[in-house]
């Protein structure tokens, strides 16, 4: 199969659209003042960093042969697990980094972050996640919930999407292993621009 630029275009709209068709940040610049705002923060802001950081070291690993993988069942299958295992670490992360910044601002009070979590990962089924997928991330949620603290985001608040990016991106295990350091340094990278965000957002929020 040959392909001419408007083929290839086309691919690589298609690949970025099925590995995220989430909403294009409507409330981008919204104030955080409740909790569905946080919700739709997490979930939004978790989108984007599985999407741009699995898209980018594809991309990267790949070049042109990416877009046309895309045509490839089997690798196909790879991309859609990989996309939902780290979208839903991302979430983990980020409700934990966002939660225990707020705690520590006494700008939240006791909230259920296992049914926050579950909440945003359950509605991801209406999206395509796989229902084994679904109970999975919510297992190993509930197994990482003792380690909450209002200064975990403090200490290394991203590193477990950073290994999910790392463990669940379908290149060579030989490869991955030369492009570590990378692959966990890009993933810290797209959150530093989040936490900024998140800041600015929450500046004027109040308990909830």
């Amino acid at each position: 199969m040959r392909l001419n630029i408007k083929d290839i275009k086309n691919i690589i709209s298609a690949v970025k659209e099925y590995l995220f068709s989430y909403e294009k940040f409507k409330k981008k610049f919204s104030p955080i003042n409740n909790l569905s705002d946080l919700k739709i923060f997490i979930k939004e802001r978790s989108a984007y960093v599985s999407q741009a950081t699995l898209y980018g070291y594809l991309k990267t690993r790949m070049g042109l042969k990416t877009t046309l993988m895309f045509t490839d069942d089997v690798f196909i299958q790879s991309v859609n697990k990989s996309k939902w295992h780290i979208f839903g670490t991302c979430v983990s992360d980020l409700l934990f980094y966002t939660c225990s910044y707020l705690k520590s601002e006494n700008k939240i009070g006791n909230l259920s972050l296992q049914n926050i979590y579950e909440d945003i990962i359950d509605r991801e089924k209406t999206n395509g996640m796989p229902s084994d997928i679904c109970e999975s991330l919510k297992k190993n949620f509930e197994k990482k919930l003792p380690l909450f603290n209002e200064n975990y985001f403090n200490d290394i608040p991203f590193k477990d999407s950073g290994y999910a990016l790392y463990h669940w991106a379908p290149i060579a295990e030989d490869l991955k292993k030369l492009d570590k350091e990378v692959v966990l340094n890009s993933m810290a990278y797209k959150w530093n621009a989040v936490v900024s965000d998140f800041k600015k957002l929450s500046r004027d929020a109040k308990n909830f």
